[in-house]
């Protein structure tokens, strides 16, 4: 049932941030909503990371599902809390690092890849 539970959350919060970007397209909002989303995702999952607010299967189909569809930069965001929280800063840092450095070298690559293609 907890698949279903974070499958339905998954479609809605893609259905939200898809929602956003429809009304922001092609506008200066555009990038900013994205900042907002990515903001939002992240408070909301810090929050839900912070208590058992819920049972594991409203958990899991808010966090993973409803939150992982409306963004994944809320998970980045949280683990790095998670981990200096946990007395791990170094870990946090390297984590932010290879993620920042590596999603933007990722993006790059993949831009240059589908240019030469086209």
């Amino acid at each position: 049932m907890t698949t279903l539970f974070v499958a339905a959350g998954g479609v809605l919060g893609v259905l939200a941030r898809w929602g956003i970007y429809r009304l922001t397209f092609h506008t200066d909002a555009l990038i900013w909503s994205t900042v907002g989303i990515n903001i939002a995702g992240s408070f909301l999952l810090g929050l839900l990371a912070a208590e058992n607010w819920f049972g594991q299967d409203a958990r899991e189909a808010l966090g993973v599902g409803f939150l992982g569809g409306f963004t994944t930069f809320s998970t980045f965001s949280v683990q790095v809390v998670l981990d200096v929280d946990a007395g791990e800063p170094g870990r946090a840092l390297a984590y932010l690092v290879a993620s920042v450095a590596g999603g933007v070298l990722a993006a790059a690559a993949g831009y240059a890849l589908g240019r030469r293609l086209a």
